[in-house]
């Protein structure tokens, strides 16, 4: 049997987070990860006997540090550990499945050399909701852009299987992997609709498309 996501009510309000730059977790997507540091090797431990769950926050770059380490920023998204295994160097593989975004209530105090914070969750409560069957955008245009978006960046795809999901897979599974920067992956995670979130992606396509065509120094259009 699948994975039946949980009720809002069953959710903790108090967490481990894990503050990773470049790092997007999103409902409904899967996130790998390699644990390797000490903390991050306990903080996982501490999940796994503890619902599985733990956030994906991104650091906020322009506030100052804070005693427990570089500021956060206000939303993150909370995932469950869904798949496990542990290497002979004594490293996790996890897989985090995406549940539901968060906002930053307060940092609790660290355990183990990790952060935790209390946390909102019910601003995003339909997170936990099945998306709507349908289109989301243009799914013809959004395929376009991206076969222009991955020759630029030499990414090799596996068109077959892209051509085979469905509109809201698909933007989740491209908003995570898609090489973006920090602050785009987060205008991507704050997005208030999945369908918000698809015309956002397709702007960030539409943006490298144009910069790529801009004139760079020496070069004349």
């Amino acid at each position: 049997m699948g994975f039946t996501p949980p009720r809002l009510e069953e959710l903790p309000d108090g967490f481990p987070v894990f503050p990773l730059a470049g790092a997007l977790l999103l409902p409904r997507g899967r996130l790998p990860l390699n644990i390797f540091e000490p903390r991050y090797l306990s903080m996982t431990e501490d999940a796994l006997a503890a619902g599985r769950l733990l956030g994906m926050i991104q650091p906020e770059p322009h506030r100052p540090r804070g005693p427990t380490g570089p500021a956060l920023c206000r939303v993150g998204c909370l995932g469950r550990v869904c798949a496990f295994s542990e290497t002979d160097d004594g490293r996790y593989l996890i897989t985090l499945a995406g549940l539901i975004r968060f906002t930053v209530a307060e940092e609790l105090p660290m355990r183990r050399g990790y952060r935790r914070v209390r946390a909102a969750l019910a601003p995003f409560a339909a997170d936990l909701v099945p998306p709507p069957s349908g289109p989301l955008c243009d799914r013809a245009g959004l395929l376009a852009d991206l076969r222009g978006y991955f020759a630029r960046h030499g990414i090799d795809a596996n068109w077959e299987a892209i051509d085979a999901m469905a509109d809201d897979a698909l933007v989740t599974t491209l908003c995570m992997a898609c090489p973006f920067d920090a602050a785009e992956k987060q205008a991507l995670l704050e997005a208030p609709t999945e369908m918000e979130r698809a015309r956002a992606l397709r702007t960030l396509l539409a943006i490298d498309s144009h910069a790529a065509l801009a004139p760079g120094p020496g070069r004349v259009s």
